[in-house]
């Protein structure tokens, strides 16, 4: 004897939970059982296959448990429409479905049965157990005991008189198997025994499987005209009849609700749930997942789940399974698909973009104003004393710099990505390339010249062109090797902003160039840049008004305190969600202010002088040898660094002019003046 809670799944009844009722139960047991039944709530009908005593029994025990109108009970044909079941706890089995099997009264059997007595009736052994039974008697007197109040039968009693009667619902099945047996028979011994009155040696004794597919092939015509047959599993046409046990006015009563026959007709309208209700209650052991939550099963209780959700970078690919989305992917705001992910790059009119454009605008203006005047007053002693080739390739290295900015705030494609990787570090390159050279010059300019006369090899304007594109021609180099090796290309780059929150994830478009790479192009500039430095320290003991070393070396300082100061920033912000504002806003700034630096404190005094002190743009003229000069630059710093100011700036030009344009042969021991620095 079984009892299963269900609950419904997909239109159709899937079962929460088996409970077995033992077959001589305790009383404890059924406390038991309907504890079980309780342990999910949501799971309510309970499908009952028992005996009527266990049913009463389980309605007890639930009535203890204080279950009233919880349970809905669904009940089989053992339940029927009996009331012993449901004697004395009327409202526990309110709303109970219970079924029967389909039957009608035949005709005939009333008079007969009633007919019956013990005198005609003698063939049937257990008449007369029903006899003493029917009418509270003995037949034998040695079996009268007194006081028992049972007294003796007289033969005399009858059917339908001296006690109550109703046909058996189930007389008509019966009637229709003794049939369906006979017709077997019948149809067995026309087809073994034919023209033979009796059993056949064929049928001594019966094969029963036989019998039994004989009896299977029986189509007949039943006692109350529904036909008598049976399917290839030997199961007859279910016939039944729906009965709801409702209480309306506080009388109790099993009201038919529908049948089935072929298939269900049932009238809801007529039905009546716990209370009086006609909304027909729910039964389900877990109600529907939301949209984006999976469903992850009980064990051993297919009907009964647990919703989990699609968290993360997952959607819900089907009612019990979350898969991640691809990589260019995010799933949706309730996570029931995937939708791609946003492409961000810096914009134009981003902070992030605005401040280094206009600082390179700016810059761009005033490198070109410098190249404007330079040009224009290029014969003068100042410029040309500021050594004209060199000046105007460390011009051309600073407006790259500047212009720089406009490649990385550019968006992205293989064009863009190809330029940068040429002039991120070719305009840094340009620039120290030159300075530089520059400070060579001058170390070795006077570090020779205290010990000769001859002029250092190599310090001529053009050699001093060709040792600075030597040097940059190694960075040109190295973008070539770069290019062959892995050519330039955009791409979107979707692990950089890919954060715990997918509304949040977006896809970077940038140029392939890692941090890695970008320190392996900007490391050789840096090369320059360090090596510069060192060779400004060495010069710093040259007085000032002889050369160009101290502003060099103040320009290389800024520089580097700038550059160090944009490493921390640069790689502190990698694992910002804005790191790629930061550091291409951090690294353009960084070149920028470099090329500021070197813009402002080489070129800006001179330009200053040329335009609003011409009077000081003038040239003299010196008879000293190079050797005169270097020594008496170095004796009078020594001794006394204001006796070697002259008026015009005489002593600090003699050396200069003749060095810018004659490359001091070593023949030659007049040199001109002009009223500037190398």
């Amino acid at each position: 004897m079984d009892l299963l809670t269900c609950g419904r799944l997909r239109g159709s009844v899937c079962i929460s939970q088996s409970v077995k009722i033992p077959r001589e139960p305790k009383p404890e047991e059924f406390d038991k059982i309907i504890r079980r039944l309780g342990e999910n709530p949501n799971a309510r009908v309970v499908i009952i296959f028992a005996n009527e005593d266990d049913i009463r029994r389980l309605l007890q025990a639930a009535k203890k448990a204080n279950q009233t109108g919880h349970f809905l009970w669904v009940g089989s044909d053992s339940w029927g429409s009996k009331i012993s079941p449901v004697l004395n706890q009327e409202e526990m089995a309110e709303g109970a479905v219970t079924i029967l099997p389909k039957r009608q009264s035949i005709r005939g059997f009333d008079r007969y049965f009633t007919s019956r007595t013990l005198e005609n009736n003698r063939r049937n052994i257990w008449f007369a157990e029903f006899w003493e039974n029917n009418f509270n008697c003995k037949l034998s007197r040695h079996a009268l005991k007194k006081g028992s109040g049972i007294k003796k039968c007289t033969n005399q009693e009858r059917i339908g008189k001296d006690s109550t009667y109703e046909q058996e619902g189930k007389v008509m099945f019966v009637i229709d198997a003794v049939y369906a047996m006979a017709h077997a028979l019948h149809n067995m011994h026309k087809e073994l025994c034919p023209g033979k009155v009796g059993l056949c040696s064929k049928m001594d004794p019966v094969d029963g499987a036989q019998l039994l597919k004989k009896i299977r092939d029986v189509k007949i015509a039943g006692i109350g005209g529904n036909p008598v047959q049976f399917n290839e599993n030997g199961d007859a046409p279910g016939r039944y009849e729906i009965y709801q046990y409702q209480i309306k006015n506080k009388t109790a009563e099993y009201k038919i609700i529908g049948h089935w026959t072929d298939q269900l007709y049932l009238n809801v309208r007529a039905m009546q749930w716990p209370g009086g209700g006609k909304q027909v209650p729910t039964s389900i052991c877990s109600q529907p997942c939301k949209p984006g939550w999976r469903k992850k099963i009980v064990k051993g209780m297919s009907c009964c789940w647990h919703c989990e959700r699609c968290d993360g970078y997952q959607y819900q690919a089907d009612l019990y399974t979350c898969k991640m989305c691809r990589f260019d992917l995010r799933p949706n705001k309730n996570h029931t698909g995937c939708q791609p992910i946003p492409i961000v790059k810096l914009e134009w009119s981003s902070p992030w973009a605005v401040i280094p454009v206009l600082i390179a605008i700016l810059g761009i203006i005033a490198t070109l104003f410098v190249v404007v005047t330079f040009i224009r007053y290029n014969d003068t002693p100042i410029v040309k004393a500021s050594g004209r080739e060199l000046s105007y390739v460390l011009l051309t290295g600073i407006f790259l710099c500047y212009a720089t900015t406009f490649l990385m705030i550019s968006t992205p494609d293989v064009g863009i990505c190809s330029l940068r990787r040429i002039f991120l570090g070719l305009g840094m390159s340009i620039s120290y390339a030159a300075l530089l050279t520059k400070t060579n010059r001058i170390y070795r300019i006077f570090e020779q010249g205290k010990m000769t006369v001859s002029a250092p090899r190599f310090i001529s304007p053009a050699s001093q062109l060709i040792i600075t594109f030597s040097l940059i021609s190694v960075q040109l180099l190295g973008v070539c090797i770069w290019f062959a090796v892995d050519p330039s290309q955009a791409l979107i780059d979707y692990e950089d902003q890919r954060t715990l929150d997918p509304e949040m994830a977006r896809g970077v478009l940038k140029c392939d160039i890692s941090d890695l790479s970008l320190i392996c192009l900007l490391g050789y500039s840096m090369l320059l840049m360090v090596t510069c430095t060192v060779y400004a320290i060495k010069t710093r003991g040259v007085p000032e008004t002889f050369n160009e070393a101290k502003p060099i070396g103040f320009t290389m300082y800024t520089t580097c305190i700038i550059w160090l100061a944009f490493i921390p920033i640069f790689f502190g912000t990698s694992q910002s969600t804005e790191k790629m504002y930061i550091q291409t806003t951090t690294l353009t700034i960084s070149v920028s202010l470099s090329a500021s630096v070197s813009l402002g404190m080489l070129y800006m005094p001179k330009v200053y002088v040329v335009l609003f002190h011409p009077e000081q743009n003038v040239a003299k003229r010196s008879t000293r040898s190079l050797k005169a000069v270097v020594t008496a630059a170095t004796m009078s710093n020594k001794f006394n660094p204001k006796a070697s100011l002259r008026p015009n700036g005489e002593a600090k030009s003699e050396l200069c002019e003749n060095l810018e344009t004659q490359g001091l042969s070593p023949k030659q021991t007049y040199i001109s003046y002009s009223n500037h620095a190398i």
